[in-house]
């Protein structure tokens, strides 16, 4: 038996990630996931490899579940929710709740917090008609379909659309909702799904409506000039969508260079929703005695209570894990433990 215990809040990448890093070194883990399985969103995500890997981190996810189901120093509890914690003697009693209602208590020497973001809800962007329009569709509903099927279709009839086109920045860099961030992850995703989709189906055409493209990776100049060339670049938000009676989609956007309105017609729209933070922070914020920043996110830590991932803030999936890194190094500075050790 371990002699030192972390409860692990939150199953996707980063807890996944700390769970394995604390195991590896004796560390007993409990993790608990609200949900019905591990992996958080990053389950979902797609590998856009085209002619080579294009380091998207789609399959850490599948690799993390592995090492962490196969860990014997790792029990897993989900369906599950933290409903009070105290502490006494340096130790905390966390009490856990199913979603069938049964309880329990989990004692634990520290609290690594990894409850990632929840996805904007483009909905709440009425001039875009998500969930008016069965061709408007997010980028996390895009990556399942290019997982699932491999190609793209049309959900109106399942047709290969002709034309598609990737709105950036729905629900990020937003003053009329108050969400001023660069959500990070989106053009990167985007543009790698893209080049995966023109590569697969080559007479598709895709334009890609930004703001400015957020830089990714170490190799971004070379993949940017790349996807210059297979994707229309358009620098220009559009402002309204409407049906037309082949359930095509009519965008209208300023054109800066004509200074004038025009409107063009696509087979599908990916509207690549922002990260926002997590629907339980405020909660978890209260019941932790957790600071948030003036953006919603949580604040790094407090003693005995670490914290990880995108719960953090926007980031990729690799800065996921190094954030999960870190936050495991840190408890095992508060729980004394020295050794040597490789996380990751």
């Amino acid at each position: 038996m371990p002699d030192k215990n972390v409860l692990v809040i939150g199953g996707g990448v980063a807890g996944l990630s700390a769970a394995i890093d604390l195991a590896r070194l004796g560390v007993g883990v409990e993790l608990v996931e609200k949900a019905d399985a591990l992996g958080g969103h990053a389950r979902q995500f797609s590998c856009k490899a085209t002619e080579k890997c294009v380091r998207c981190g789609a399959c850490v996810v599948e690799e993390k579940l592995r090492d962490a189901l196969e860990h014997s120093n790792i029990s897993v509890s989900l369906n599950s929710e933290i409903q009070k914690l105290t502490k006494s003697g340096g130790r905390f009693s966390a009490e856990l709740q199913k979603k069938d209602g049964e309880s329990r208590t989990s004692e634990t020497d520290a609290i690594i917090l990894a409850t990632g973001f929840r996805a904007f809800d483009p909905e709440n962007k009425k001039p875009y008609g998500y969930k008016l329009f069965d061709n408007v569709i997010t980028n996390l509903e895009l990556e399942r379909m290019l997982r699932e099927k491999s190609i793209v279709s049309r959900p109106s009839d399942q047709q290969m659309p002709k034309k598609i086109a990737f709105v950036q920045c729905v629900g990020s860099r937003d003053s009329k909702l108050g969400n001023l961030w660069c959500s990070k992850i989106c053009c990167g995703s985007a543009l790698r799904m893209a080049r995966l989709i023109k590569m697969r189906q080559p007479e598709t055409e895709i334009t890609f409506f930004h703001i400015d493209v957020q830089t990714f990776g170490r190799d971004f100049q070379t993949f940017y000039e790349a996807a210059q060339n297979e994707v229309r670049m358009v620098r220009a938000i559009p402002g309204d969508v409407f049906k037309t009676d082949d359930d095509g989609l009519k965008v209208s956007c300023f054109d800066n260079s004509a200074q004038e309105n025009v409107d063009e017609i696509f087979d599908l729209l990916v509207l690549s929703v922002g990260i926002t933070p997590g629907r339980d922070t405020k909660n978890l914020s209260a019941l932790l005695n957790l600071k948030t920043t003036d953006t919603g996110f949580f604040e790094a830590s407090q003693e005995g209570i670490f914290t990880a991932g995108a719960a953090l803030g926007p980031m990729s999936i690799a800065e996921a894990v190094a954030s999960a890194g870190y936050a495991a190094c840190e408890a095992l500075n508060y729980l004394d433990i020295q050794k040597n050790w490789e996380l990751g």
